[in-house]
C-alpha cells in the first residue's frame, strides 16, 4: 500500500509560480513510477507529469511543457512539480498518483493522494 500527501497549492496570479510536494510512504516496489494528474471542474483528468523512479524518464502533457518540472529526493521520498509561468487554465486540484501499469501512464494510476488545490488568476 502507498500512502501519498500533497502539499504547496495555493492562489497565484498569471505568470507566477508554485511547488508542489508530494511525500509518499509504503513499499518502494509499489511507486515504479510516480506522476501529478490535475482535474479542473467540469473537465477530465489530465496527467499533466509522470517519472518513471527507477531511470528518472519523464513526460510531460503539451499543454505544461517548457513550464512544469517534476522530479524526485529518493531520500525524502518525495514527488515535486515546479510550476512556472503558470496560466489561468493551469487552474486545477492536483493529485499525486503513483503505480503504473504502462508508460507513460498519462493519468493511469493505482494510488492517489488527496489532492491540493492551484488557483490562477489573470
Amino acid at each position: 500500500q502507498v500512502h501519498l500527501v500533497e502539499s504547496g497549492g495555493g492562489s497565484v496570479e498569471a505568470g507566477g509560480s508554485l511547488r508542489l510536494s508530494c511525500v509518499a510512504s509504503g513499499y518502494s516496489e509499489n511507486r515504479n513510477c510516480m506522476g501529478w494528474v490535475r482535474q479542473a471542474p467540469g473537465k477530465e483528468r489530465e496527467g499533466v507529469a509522470n517519472i518513471y523512479i527507477g531511470g528518472g524518464t519523464t513526460y510531460y502533457a503539451d499543454s505544461v511543457k517548457g513550464r512544469f518540472t517534476i522530479s524526485q529526493d529518493s531520500a525524502k521520498n518525495t514527488l515535486y512539480l515546479q510550476m512556472n509561468n503558470l496560466k489561468p487554465e493551469d487552474t486545477a486540484m492536483y493529485y499525486c498518483a503513483a503505480d503504473c501499469d504502462r508508460w507513460p501512464p498519462g493519468s493511469d494510476f493505482r494510488y492517489w493522494g488527496q489532492g491540493t488545490q492551484v488557483i490562477v488568476s489573470s
